[in-house]
């Protein structure tokens, strides 16, 4: 199925959270309310704020640092240098080498990363509780004793200028999201810079620009600590002045604000973008928008929920439901100084680019000149008031909206005073912000087709400005201090107890087995239906049924239409998903408990009675197409794809479990209905109920529910021997000439689930690619700056899996790469595994673990994947222990065994010519074969008769 390609641009905007006062704001309808976020804050002498959101209920502390410091700051010349600067801050300081960050968090079970946005830049960790201290003295180390080096910024720089071809150049639609859009959205305002960069910017970048760029911008007189989790209050603020106190102000401050702000847009103008992977044109338009603390930049967000979230949206209907279009967006961006809004569209090939595009100003025009209804405004604060309670199961996720939040407002409690204004926003405020915001003499159009990269095409008429330069750096740089003089990290604290949630096994009188568990208090939760039937039960004429039986499963049921059932969930506040994995098929439900039962309600009719209309399926098809060409123009997804096929070769493992165009060409409405009708059924169905419920409640709503369903077919019997025989190894390379880089994949045979190998294995995988901590991530981007990540990584299966080694690269060093994993397999098997490395793997995998187990969806996920494999719900509890049990003999022979280079396939996606001699130095017997035209229906790859 087609996955939204359009919607990935929001996720990279920073949220925008006005900041309003609660006093008097109307009472909030009933499922709208979420409890405010419960914090206390102080600031220090040198100007540090401190916030600090405890939970007791989690083993867990949050610590986040936030610089008010974004990627509009970049100096002149510089773009993306914010970013490029919050890789450099990590890697060392006086009393921390390179890189041991990573291992102060992930080898104590824990995790960390850094992002930056246009209004500030955050570093955050999540640790168990006892670290605390720990991560409070990294983050000195970070703010006073950072080391800016030589060997540092040259890594990082090539490391971002990776992470810019995986993000920008190698996904379809990439440029479009980084450069086209902010470059058309602004005219005056820093934000019209690309905050990543670009190739020419970071090549010219210098040392010297990083250590000037710390000294104008960071200090405590610039941050934010946010510490949320399990903490004592008392602990925590004496920590905060041991370790910060001392640190002195921004010795020659610059000035952080920003004055200019954007020139009203009088007349419209318009575009065309070209770029050489874009397999579906892109119509739409551009707006100028309002400050982020705005009452305006609320209602620009219920406004883009209105025309653009979800199935019952307006876009939704004028555009995707009538086929014309293949996906459809509207976003509101906004930043303390102002933002864009932008709207637009991914036209489905038959359709004609002007058609559609005329579609889409007639809808936005309807909205600016005529009215919205109660019923689209209750809908679209339904969705906002979901999305926050999902942010706000976990304290990480209460420190990251607050912390948001305050970035683009200055206000602590602008994430609560935002949902309060949402609540107050009124048909009234809608119909005036259109007006106002959406006005066609203020718009820029925008096309987006394939052709040479051109940014001069799409080049803003107005002169970019010239912003600020820095003055240089003052003193000495700071350098590691030699063994012996280094001031070693505090040691772990006092564990706190926590109690983990209780686990209620029920079994229904139809055999459907149903597990509870109250994982927070925040009146959220989900529920996951798991039925057998996964893509490996397609067979390869048709692959694709059982995914398709899934995603389409909302388009109609024996008493709702699709557009009823969307206005239903919408409404809710509830958000569904479907997919079908090779062993079987996964439904998920989170609303809020408020709401839970009348979503459920449509649950219960979609796995019982989904009818899959021929009108729905007929678009959802040729969508579904469609999508197929957005992914095979995308590296990373195409090489996933191919090596699948050649691990598994014409076994049901190997099918494509999102079908091919041909296959999908093939499916009718009664393969769909056999599916269901064949697949899912009670007695083989599991439940599994999660997040702010009582597990009576849960319980009861599953008998409620589902207790009633019964069938007169047998139960089905899943498919022998899903994996089939072991494949020959090859090398195969999918010729991408226009590929703005290559995906590698290294990938041996593996175990299935409940082999008694599998912990071991887990345990030697960590080690070969678990994280930023795993040998590849190591040699490949920390020593080499190759790539932006290299990991490893096998599925639980009900048979043999497949272990994989992936990460991409530029098209000259692909080769490398691929012989770099080959390297490391041979290690792992070869050299001995030591029980300290095997201990701090262990913490690593634990922590992650238990992490997921935090939140509703993650705990579904965990319990209905053990539980599809046959295994109690209780195991989830017993990982840490499992893995306790593998000793270094065990995760070595297991190696030895699986993980033999030898044994492995190598699959490349990229332009072969800049590869392809070294490859064949490393493995003469190279398969290169055209991405043109690709037939994925055979391991064959059609090309044999």
């Amino acid at each position: 199925m087609l996955k939204s390609v359009l919607a990935a641009s929001a996720a990279v905007l920073a949220f925008a959270t006005p900041a309003f006062a609660q006093d008097d704001a109307p009472d909030l309808e009933p499922g709208l309310s979420a409890p405010e976020i419960d914090f206390t804050e102080w600031t220090l002498d040198n100007g540090l704020r401190v916030i600090a959101i405890q939970d007791e209920g989690t083993a867990t502390v949050t610590t986040s640092l936030w610089y008010e410091v974004g990627s509009k700051h970049d100096p002149e010349g510089r773009s993306g240098f914010a970013h490029l600067f919050e890789h450099i801050l990590s890697r060392k300081t006086e009393n921390m080498p390179y890189n041991m960050i990573y291992g102060l968090t992930a080898d104590v079970g824990g995790t960390r990363n850094a992002s930056t946005g246009s209004d500030r830049t955050n570093y955050y960790e999540t640790v168990p509780a006892e670290y605390l201290e720990t991560m409070l003295w990294t983050h000195r180390e970070r703010m006073f004793k950072p080391v800016i080096d030589q060997q540092v910024f040259d890594s990082e720089r090539e490391v971002v200028k990776e992470e810019l071809r995986q993000r920008v150049l190698a996904p379809p639609y990439g440029r479009l999201q980084r450069f086209v859009i902010a470059e058309n959205a602004y005219d005056v305002l820093p934000q019209r810079r690309p905050g990543i960069g670009s190739i020419e910017d970071l090549n010219s970048a210098t040392l010297d620009d990083a250590r000037a760029f710390h000294q104008a911008y960071y200090g405590p007189d610039t941050a934010t600590l946010i510490v949320a989790g399990n903490f004592e209050m008392d602990n925590l603020r004496a920590l905060v002045d041991e370790y910060f106190a001392d640190i002195p102000r921004r010795a020659d401050p610059i000035d952080l604000t920003i004055d200019t702000r954007e020139p009203e847009r009088t007349s419209p103008r318009s575009f065309v973008a070209t770029a050489p992977n874009v397999p579906l044109p892109v119509a739409g338009s551009i707006w100028k928008g309002p400050e982020a603390d705005s009452m305006d930049s609320v209602v620009l967000d219920v406004i883009s929920a209105i025309m653009a979230r979800g199935q019952n949206s307006r876009l939704y209907e004028a555009l995707v439901r009538t086929g014309k279009a293949v996906d459809s967006a509207m976003f509101s961006a906004a930043s303390e100084e102002g933002g864009y809004v932008a709207s637009f569209a991914i036209t489905n090939p038959m359709a004609d680019a002007d058609e559609v595009d005329a579609l889409l100003k007639a809808e936005l025009e309807k909205l600016r000149t005529g009215t919205v209804s109660a019923a689209e405004l209750a809908e679209a604060k339904s969705e906002l008031f979901s999305d926050s309670l999902r942010r706000r199961e976990t304290a990480r996720g209460r420190a990251f909206e607050l912390g948001e939040a305050l970035v683009s407002t200055g206000n602590p409690r602008a994430a609560d005073d935002r949902l309060a204004a949402i609540a107050a926003v009124t048909v009234d405020d809608v119909q005036r912000v259109a007006a106002k915001w959406l006005a066609p003499q203020a718009r820029v159009d925008m096309r987006y087709v394939a052709g040479e990269e051109d940014p001069s095409a799409y080049a803003n008429p107005v002169p970019m400005p010239t912003f600020r330069s820095l003055p240089e750096a003052t003193g000495e740089p700071l350098s590691v201090l030699p063994d012996g003089e280094r001031q070693a990290p505090p040691a772990a604290g006092t564990r706190p107890a926590v109690d983990a949630p209780e686990i209620v096994e029920q079994t229904l009188s139809n055999g459907i087995e149903v597990v509870a568990a109250q994982t927070g208090d925040v009146p959220i939760a989900t529920m996951t239906v798991l039925v057998p039937g996964g893509a490996s039960t397609d067979s390869r004429e048709k692959a694709g049924v059982a995914q398709f039986a899934a995603q389409l499963a909302d388009q109609g049921t024996a008493d709702m239409s699709a557009q009823e059932i969307a206005a239903r969930l919408e409404s809710l506040g509830a958000s569904l998903s479907a997919n079908a994995g090779r062993d079987g098929t996964f439904f998920s439900l989170t609303a809020p408990v408020a709401n839970f039962e009348a979503a459920g309600e449509v649950l219960s009719g979609i796995v019982r009675s989904a009818q899959y209309p021929q009108a729905e399926l007929d678009r959802e098809r040729k969508r579904a197409i469609d999508g197929l060409l957005v992914e095979m123009k995308d590296p990373g997804e195409l090489a996933g794809k191919v090596a699948s096929l050649v691990m598994y070769g014409d076994a049901p493992y190997g099918s494509q479990s999102g079908g091919t165009s041909e296959s999908l060409a093939a499916i009718t409405r009664e393969d769909l209905i056999e599916h269901r009708q064949t697949w899912w059924h009670p007695s083989e169905t599991k439940i599994i109920v999660s997040g702010g419920i009582a597990p009576a409640q849960a319980t009861g709503l599953a008998q409620s529910l589902f207790g009633d369903w019964t069938v007169s077919a047998p139960a089905p019997t899943p498919p022998a021997n899903p994996a089939g025989d072991a494949q020959p190894v090859r090398t195969v390379v999918i010729d991408m000439p226009e590929a703005g880089q290559a995906a590698v994949y290294a990938a041996v045979r593996a175990i299935p689930r409940d082999d008694e190998r599998y912990y071991a294995l887990e345990l030697a995988n960590a080690v070969l690619g678990g994280g930023s901590s795993g040998r590849l991530f190591e040699e490949i981007r920390t020593k080499r700056s190759l790539s932006y990540g290299a990991y490893s990584g096998f599925a639980d299966r009900a048979d043999d899996a497949v272990l994989a080694a992936s990460a991409q690269t530029k098209n000259e060093t692909a080769d490398e790469v691929a012989q770099i994993f080959l390297d490391e397999f041979a290690r792992l098997g070869t050299e001995p595994l030591d029980e300290a490395l095997l201990d701090r793997r262990r913490l690593y995998l634990g922590g992650s673990y238990a992490r997921s187990l935090e939140s509703s969806s993650g705990f579904n996920g965990i319990v209905a994947g053990l539980m599809q494999q046959g295994l109690e719900p209780a195991e989830a509890a017993r990982y840490a222990d499992r893995l306790a049990q593998v000793t270094p003999r065990d995760a070595g022979a297991a190696a030895q065994e699986l993980v033999d280079p030898d044994k492995a396939t190598i699959v490349i996606v990229g332009n072969a010519a800049a590869f392809i001699d070294d490859l064949r130095a490393i493995r003469p017997d190279v398969e290169v074969i055209p991405a043109e035209g690709l037939d994925l229906s055979s391991a064959d790859f059609g090309l044999e008769d």
